[in-house]
């Protein structure tokens, strides 16, 4: 019996062996989320550095701020690529979700901008100026007007600052609350945004070049992660995929395509 069993794992490894090396990759495979424009347009070269090594990548396209880490949550992605530390710690607390950032992707800014003034200064008194409905991004947006002098927020108020928390307004600009991808298209009914880099370049928006103002580069916002479920850290097709991410072809096709609007993080 001992014998029959020996030579059944022998031929079992022997049939192994004997695949084609394209039969044995294709067990090698990950899914991953980004959202749409910039980060997509990213995901799909690293898609194709990975191929070449074996590794099946399938990207799952989202609309929205909120449903990449509601599927990696859940299990349907193995891993997103949208979001800043900040906003993946604020998801954690607020969904009770366990997320984690893997390695650092690309560095993006926080743009303001108009279709109504050449400068932030010449926004008249009671303006309306649009920014994110989600917290952390709102409180991101709030942060880049008081850098410019346009409100001023209550000392220490960092990644949860609102409306609320604003001391002085004094042109009285009135606050649109819309979802992120939707304030790009809303300029025209607005005075002004603060668009993300991500939904800012899929419009058409140069951050260098159209916005009014950009946020600080040293803020914990603009650089963004690729995140998993907390204990798929160092799952093997996950980091197969952060080392194509992490390589010369993305790097210089993030040069070439944005042109500094936004810049690799590794």
């Amino acid at each position: 019996m001992h014998k029959r069993t020996l030579l059944q794992s022998l031929a079992a490894a022997a049939a192994a062996a004997a695949l084609p090396l394209a039969a044995l990759a294709a067990d090698k495979s990950v899914t991953i989320g980004i959202t749409a424009g910039p980060h997509a347009q990213i995901a799909e070269v690293a898609k194709r550095v990975a191929e070449k090594s074996g590794l099946k990548v399938k990207l799952v396209e989202f609309s929205d701020f909120i449903q990449p880490n509601a599927a990696l949550a859940q299990g349907e992605i193995d891993a997103n690529i949208y979001q800043h530390v900040p906003f993946l710690e604020t998801q954690n607390k607020d969904r009770g979700y366990k997320l984690v950032a893997v390695a650092p992707a690309v560095r993006q800014q926080m743009g303001i901008y108009s279709k109504k003034v050449a400068k932030l200064a010449d926004l008249k008194t009671g303006a309306r100026v649009g920014i994110p409905n989600d917290p952390t991004n709102g409180s991101r947006a709030l942060m880049v007007l008081a850098e410019q002098g346009l409100v001023q927020l209550k000392p220490g108020v960092t990644t949860r600052a609102s409306a609320l928390d604003i001391v002085a307004n004094p042109k009285k600009l009135k606050f649109v609350e819309l979802e992120a991808a939707q304030l790009a298209r809303s300029l025209d009914d607005l005075d002004a945004a603060a668009v993300n880099s991500s939904y800012a370049v899929a419009a058409g928006l140069r951050p260098t070049g159209d916005s009014l103002a950009l946020e600080n580069p040293n803020t914990p916002y603009v650089t963004v992660v690729i995140a998993t479920r907390a204990g798929h850290e160092k799952d093997a097709d996950l980091l197969a995929f952060v080392k194509a991410y992490q390589s010369p072809e993305v790097k210089d096709f993030v040069a070439a395509q944005f042109k500094g609007a936004y810049t690799v993080a590794w």
